[in-house]
Parts: structure tokens; sequence; C-alpha cells
């Protein structure tokens, strides 16, 4: 009877621990896609737009293709800054500009979805020259950021290179500096044979 509660026991136990584990990874899923979808839809958007800029003619290609360019200058900025981040920690203040230039563009790109399905294509035309002189302006900033990050990053990682050959060959000069095994090895021998009573 004893055996049968124990029994009865470890089972209850087995079984909350596996509900347990697997409300766990269920709670886990849930966060990792709610975390991959708007990066998902992104990359979705992108594909779109990028296709719409290749497959149009007149205005509304050139809508879309401002659109593209726009975001791909803005995520190769981020990428680079967030890289970069990790390893600068004065980037930061990039990065906080670079957010303000993407709200900047944010708006830009939601006026640009709408020239893309508007019909009329003298407005399109008479409204695009504004999004796009605006367009560049972004363009031209997040790539002033990404250039100077990148110098930067690369002109420590210079400096860095430099430092070490210096240690290296410091390094390599005093290794060169040895006494010979020979002269070491003596004063052992004569010191030994000293001890020994004569």
């Amino acid at each position: 009877m004893e055996l049968l509660v124990v029994l009865i026991g470890l089972l209850v136990v087995l079984a909350g621990t596996v509900v347990g584990v697997a409300a766990l990874a269920v709670v886990k899923t849930k966060r990792a896609v709610a975390k991959a979808a708007p990066q998902a839809r992104r990359a979705v958007e992108d594909v779109g737009i990028k296709a719409r800029s290749l497959t149009r003619g007149g205005v509304q290609g050139r809508v879309s293709a401002l659109r593209a360019e726009v975001r791909g200058a803005l995520a190769a900025s981020r990428r680079v800054l967030e890289t970069g981040a990790v390893e600068d920690a004065q980037l930061g203040d990039a990065m906080a500009l670079l957010g303000r230039l993407e709200g900047h563009a944010a708006v830009l790109d939601g006026e640009l979805r709408l020239l893309e399905r508007e019909p009329e294509l003298s407005r399109v035309e008479a409204r695009f020259a504004v999004a796009k002189e605006r367009g560049e302006r972004i363009v031209h900033l997040a790539s002033s950021l990404r250039w100077a990050a990148q110098d930067r990053l690369h002109r420590f990682a210079d400096e860095d290179l430099l430092r070490l050959g210096e240690e290296c060959e410091a390094e390599a000069g005093a290794l060169r500096h040895w006494a010979p095994v020979e002269d070491v090895a003596v004063p052992v021998a004569d010191r030994a044979a000293k001890r020994l009573p004569g």
C-alpha cells in the first residue's frame, strides 16, 4: 500500500514537471514569435517594395525605389551602429540620432506608401519632388552616421593593431635575450661539487 502511494506521488510530481516544462516552452515560443514577427513582416514588406520599384514604371516606380533606398540606408546604418556600440559606448549618441532619423523616415514612408496607391499621376508627380528631397536628406544623414561609425571602428582597430604589434615586437626582443644553457649549468655543478665531502 505504501509503495502504491509513493508511486502515485511520483507520477503526480512527474506529470506536474512535464506540464510545467510544456507551459514554459509555450511561453518562450510565444515570446520568440512575437519578437520575430515584426522583423519578418518588415522583411516581406521590403521585398515587396523592392519588387514594385523594379516592375513599375514611371513616377510610381520611382516612389517605390525611394522607399527602398531610405529603408536600406537606415537598416545598414542601424546594423553598423549596433555592432559598434557593443565595443564603443560613445556610439550611443549616434544611435539616438539614428532613432530620431528613423522617426522622420517613418513619416516619409507613410506619405510614399499613399503616393504608391494614388491613381492620379499628376498629383503623385507634384508631391514626389518634395518627398524625394526629404528622402535624399534622410539617406545622406543615415549614411553619414554609418560612415563615421565605420571610420571610428577602423581607426580604433588600426590603433589596437599598432599597439599589439609594438607589444609583440617588444616580447620577441625579450625572448631573444637569453643566457646560454652552459653558463647556467656550470654554477649549479660547481655548487654541487663544493657540497660533496672532499
